[in-house]
């Protein structure tokens, strides 16, 4: 509970003054993106809140990455599986085959028939439908080894690579990307407003209420563009950003 207090108020801290840049924006953001699928459509990063996301208009779909023990990679936003399905165990620890024996939960709490998708599932359901924004969720170094280079082979097997964009908090998650193919269009993620100095990132996806006025011209002088997450009300997203990551896609589609 004190480190919970304690990240809250630096977040606080680091964010003070960025509610001053909050208003009904005169233009929304051109790229409108459905945080996991658009979560409130559903069973958040399921096939089907990822199909209902995309038959909202949504401009891109935001999905999770985790590799499995036997090299899976699966769309699910946690590490475990105990918040989303009706098992419990760390994905890294599991098999495939022991993930999909699992049901998704809806957000009600009650069992679904529905399984934790794979990345394969997840592209064939968007090619030619919609792009997709994969994140890919790794917290040490020693873990999802190889999970780069598995990622790009299998988005180029189904020939999506000129339709994915990559997104991650990890620096080195970015850098083996571009190091396996300097073409892949890579994204940062942020909460604080800390910019960094990769060249190959085309844009900063920072936490909606970091987003301050100042950070938005920083990056926008240097070329690049900031999106911003996780924003489910129109009239809170911040002016002059590029981007906006969202549970519910329609509302700002229908305000366009």
């Amino acid at each position: 509970m004190r480190g919970l207090a304690l990240w809250g108020s630096l977040l606080l801290l680091s964010c003070t003054n960025t509610h001053q840049t909050m208003s009904t924006p005169t233009t929304l953001p051109q790229q409108i993106i459905a945080h996991r699928g658009g979560a409130l459509h559903g069973i958040e990063n399921s096939l089907s809140c990822i199909d209902r996301g995309i038959a909202t208009g949504a401009d891109m779909i935001e999905v999770d990455l985790h590799l499995t023990a036997d090299r899976a990679i699966v769309v699910c936003h946690d590490q475990t599986v105990d918040r989303t399905t009706n098992g419990k165990g760390r994905i890294e620890k599991m098999t495939l085959s022991e993930i999909q024996q699992l049901r998704l939960l809806r957000p009600d709490g009650s069992v679904s028939d529905e399984v934790i998708p794979t990345l394969s599932q997840v592209l064939e359901l968007c090619k030619d439908r919609c792009p997709l924004l994969l994140e890919i969720k790794k917290k040490r170094s020693n873990q999802y080894v190889g999970i780069e280079a598995l990622a790009d082979s299998i988005v180029k097997a189904h020939e999506m690579q000129q339709h994915v964009v990559f997104q991650s908090f990890n620096d080195d998650v970015l850098e083996k990307l571009h190091a396996i193919d300097p073409t892949l269009r890579l994204e940062k993620l942020l909460i604080f407003p800390m910019v960094g100095k990769a060249d190959y990132v085309a844009s900063y996806n920072i936490f909606r209420l970091c987003a301050s006025q100042r950070f938005i011209r920083r990056v926008h002088e240097m070329g690049k563009e900031v999106k911003v997450w996780t924003v489910n009300n129109p009239a809170r997203v911040p002016q002059g950003v590029d981007g906006v990551i969202t549970d519910q896609p329609e509302l700002f589609i229908s305000n366009r």
